[in-house]
């Protein structure tokens, strides 16, 4: 939630709905995916006395940092990718085109079929992104997202 509220144009969804994501599908099938990247760091432990580490003598250890994160929904041979999100950090070095890239070969190998999704009219590097992917834009609802009120763009592609 903390990635998607420092996002502007994120879909900003509710805690219980982030749990509801992690719960076991109600409507057979029906599946969602959640694919994560994390950013790791190897850290130096901080002790109380120079050279001594809560993990012992000069020891380290990893940290890991969410920093994007992309959502998807598929019922039967269709999939809707629900909500992707980079931190502002990190953009500009591929994670977006990765993270679709993993979810399409991953829908190639499951269920062949239709991948849709809205984007934000105003979100041009998110729709050159998506059509750079192989998405078509297939149509248009006006006033889906609020704060500000714009249209949403209907994108869409099928996989073999």
């Amino acid at each position: 939630m903390e990635l998607e509220r420092h996002d502007a144009t994120a879909a900003h969804w509710s805690p219980e709905q982030y749990e509801r994501m992690f719960s076991p599908a109600g409507d057979q099938g029906s599946e969602r995916i959640v694919l994560v990247v994390e950013d790791c760091n190897l850290v130096e432990g901080i002790g109380e006395t120079p050279g001594e580490t809560s993990l012992g003598k000069n020891s380290t250890r990893n940290v890991s940092t969410m920093i994007a994160f992309l959502v998807a929904n598929r019922v039967g041979t269709e999939r809707e990718i629900e909500n992707i999100v980079v931190a502002a950090g990190a953009r500009r070095r591929g994670i977006a085109t990765r993270l679709l890239g993993e979810f399409m070969a991953h829908a190639r190998t499951e269920h062949p079929g239709s991948v849709s999704l809205e984007v934000r009219e105003s979100n041009l590097a998110a729709r050159a992104l998506y059509r750079k992917i192989g998405f078509e834009e297939v149509g248009e609802r006006r006033g889906y997202y609020a704060n500000p009120t714009e249209a949403a763009i209907i994108c869409s592609v099928t996989i073999c």
